[in-house]
């Protein structure tokens, strides 16, 4: 059958977003908001990194900024997409943005996640968008400005001693943009020489595959057919560690992760095989 008039092939109209994925990039900024407004010191150390409140608030401002100008078409520079690049941009754009208090950081998450939808509301095609991490969707960048409100949101939350706002809808909302990027973040040194099939599986029911041969990587929406390695994760532990904010060893002693297939020994090595940005 084919798709109606105005439709592409996956059967969304140009300027739509996957379902869900509106609302939580909208509900994420104002819970992320909502934690920056009852913060009275925007100097408080954000665990695990060298900012604090203040500054990775500032940070995501201006990247949910960034988003919005691409998603409305206005080419943006901003690295090479390498992590050694895009730590230096941030840093060099935090540099020349001085704005630390609390609540007009709030203000400018939102609205510029606002800015983000409208973008997308008023498109009339699908064509892709220029970003940090390389060509995209503009709905696969929905999923990135998701992925990257979610990561520094948990941030802020354990900052400021707050729950956060990772749960497992959201998760499988951040797949789209993880498929796209991971072989864009692949870490040569540990992947040369490798041949591995991997099937990914969120409790709950999303899952992917990521094939690696001969040291290159391809990650597609269906697990192979024939794994080498089933790797079942709780989402929220899946996402901390795609992010860079959690390590395995602590969530398989949990029990978060489990190890299935003719080759398990390989579970380990996954995690080294990418470098968050």
């Amino acid at each position: 059958m084919e798709p109606a008039a105005g439709q592409d092939a996956r059967g969304a109209l140009p300027g739509t977003l996957p379902e869900g994925l509106g609302a939580a990039v909208r509900e994420t900024a104002e819970e992320i908001a909502a934690l920056l407004r009852g913060c009275a010191d925007t100097g408080l150390p954000v665990p695990g990194s060298e900012w604090n409140v203040g500054e990775a608030a500032a940070h995501l401002a201006q990247a949910n900024e960034l988003m919005a100008d691409i998603a409305a078409g206005h080419a943006r520079s901003y690295g090479d997409g390498t992590p050694q690049s895009l730590a230096a941009a941030n840093e060099r754009a935090l540099a020349a943005f001085d704005e630390r208090g609390a609540e007009p950081l709030a203000a400018m998450i939102v609205a510029q996640a606002e800015a983000y939808l409208k973008a997308m509301d008023e498109r009339a095609t699908d064509g892709t968008v220029a970003t940090p991490l390389g060509p995209m969707d503009p709905d696969v960048l929905g999923s990135y400005l998701l992925t990257h409100m979610l990561g520094h949101g948990y941030d802020l939350a354990r900052a400021l001693r707050r729950p956060h706002m990772i749960d497992r809808a959201r998760v499988e909302l951040t797949l789209p943009f993880l498929i796209t990027a991971m072989p864009r973040v692949t870490d040569t040194a540990r992947t040369a020489g490798l041949s591995a099939r991997y099937a990914i599986r969120l409790w709950g029911g999303a899952r992917f595959g990521v094939t690696v041969t001969n040291g290159a990587v391809s990650v597609g929406p269906r697990p192979p057919t024939r794994p080498d390695c089933t790797i079942l994760i709780e989402p929220v532990t899946f996402l901390l560690m795609a992010l860079g904010r959690r390590n395995q060893w602590g969530a398989l002693a949990q029990g978060r992760i489990l190890v299935r297939g003719r080759k398990p020994w390989l579970a380990p090595r996954f995690p080294a095989l990418f470098k968050a940005p």
